[in-house]
């Protein structure tokens, strides 16, 4: 911690038991790995690197930045309007809704048709949560003001004013002792992010009893020269509006629900290639018997 902002490091993950090591974040978007005993450096990755991270970066930015994630923010909310407009094809009179399921093995037009209108319906539900929380993670800040004032919250929690820097260095095990005092019986501290700037400030984040979120939304402001906290924000005290906004990311992630929820997740990551094929087999099937 001590050396963190000197190497481009703005945030460090606690180890857990899911990751027992010190994971730090760069602001060049690497994450660096130190060992818990000794602070060796383990691992360096970055998206030149590592597939892992790659295939991230992929998935939130296209491998664009800023550009590429409202690229995905608008094709998100495109898919939203085909999951729903293929319900409103589909929908059944009620005694037809058996027969509506049901999967045929030929003629080949009949076959594709059924098949994507039946698996897509029996997986609609998942595939509108999946999608939906990632829509909704793209335009977070709107959405998590619609829900604020849908249900009434109250101003959103705003951090203490900055600490002027000192030359004095910083006792960190104190401030991470304080934390730990600061947060309520049960919290699990997560994240310490470095002063930045002229700000002294330093915040950590933990993860209250009942957050779904893994590092948990919850925060304490401290005061790094006299460790001791400032202000805490506990995320499980909030109004409905902002506990519903932070269930987006677990539930995308599939951090919650245990391993059921994220098999169900890697399945809806898999369904729309799916649909996709078995649409265009169908449609080019339907031209050939035209």
């Amino acid at each position: 911690m001590a050396g963190a902002e000197d190497g481009g490091i703005r945030s460090v993950d606690l180890p857990s038991p899911r990751l027992p090591a010190w994971q730090a974040f760069a602001a060049n978007g690497e994450r660096h790995y130190f060992d818990p005993a000794n602070g060796e450096l383990l691992l360096v990755r970055n998206t030149g690197n590592d597939a892992v991270m790659w295939m991230r970066d992929l998935h939130t930015h296209l491998l664009a930045g800023e550009a590429g994630e409202q690229v995905l923010g608008a094709s998100g909310i495109v898919s939203l309007f085909l999951l729903l407009s293929g319900l409103y094809l589909w929908w059944p009179r009620l005694a037809a809704l058996v027969a509506s399921l049901r999967w045929h093995a030929a003629p080949p037009a009949r076959r594709w048709l059924s098949w994507h209108r039946s698996l897509g319906v029996l997986l609609l539900p998942l595939l509108l949560v999946v999608t939906f929380t990632g829509v909704a993670m793209v335009y977070s800040q709107p959405f998590r003001s619609a829900l604020r004032w849908t249900f009434a919250d109250g101003p959103e929690v705003v951090p203490p004013l900055p600490i002027e820097r000192r030359t004095i260095a910083i006792d960190w095990p104190a401030v991470l002792l304080a934390a730990a005092d600061a947060a309520p019986r049960g919290s699990e501290l997560r994240r310490v992010s470095v002063p930045e700037g002229d700000n002294a400030l330093v915040s950590i984040r933990f993860r209250a009893p009942g957050e779904w979120h893994p590092n948990g939304r919850s925060v304490i402001w401290l005061d790094p020269y006299r460790a001791r906290a400032v202000q805490v924000h506990d995320a499980t005290a909030q109004g409905t509006g902002a506990r519903i906004s932070e269930t987006m990311y677990p539930l995308h992630g599939g951090f919650v629900g245990g391993r059921a929820w994220q098999w169900a997740v890697a399945a809806a990551g898999l369904l729309p290639a799916f649909l996709l094929a078995t649409g265009f087999l169908f449609w080019r099937a339907r031209r050939r018997r035209r």
